[in-house]
């Protein structure tokens, strides 16, 4: 399959790249390689991309896009979160074809997180 005109590569601000790469390293188990003092690269995400050094923050409520992530285990997968130091910024609720909640990772950054069941 080609990648031509597919979606590549993700990059979102954050406050602190330490707390980043911690926090996203351990609930979810990505890579990071650091490209100066400024920005990081993260992979085993499901879509490669990076994270810059910046004071701004993403919030779908500010109409920022919403990264989803899927997780076999709502539960489990907040209970990593919060032992991050992460935030749930909206229960767990159901939608047509699932449920989700929404996180704030230790930036302020919004994120989700879905399941089938």
């Amino acid at each position: 399959m080609s990648n031509h005109e597919k979606l590549n590569y993700v990059e979102f601000p954050v406050k602190d790249l330490a707390l980043t790469k911690s926090f996203f390293g351990e609930v979810f188990n990505w890579r990071f390689e650091d490209f100066g003092d400024n920005y990081t690269a993260f992979y085993d995400a499901g879509i490669d991309g990076g994270f810059f050094q910046s004071d701004q923050t993403v919030q779908a409520s500010a109409g920022s896009v919403l990264l989803v992530f899927y997780s076999d285990s709502l539960e489990a997968t907040i209970d990593k979160i919060l032992a991050a130091n992460g935030s749930i910024s909206q229960d767990i609720f159901s939608f047509p074809g699932g449920r989700r909640f929404h996180f704030l990772d230790p930036n302020g950054n919004e994120y989700a997180v879905w399941s089938k069941t």
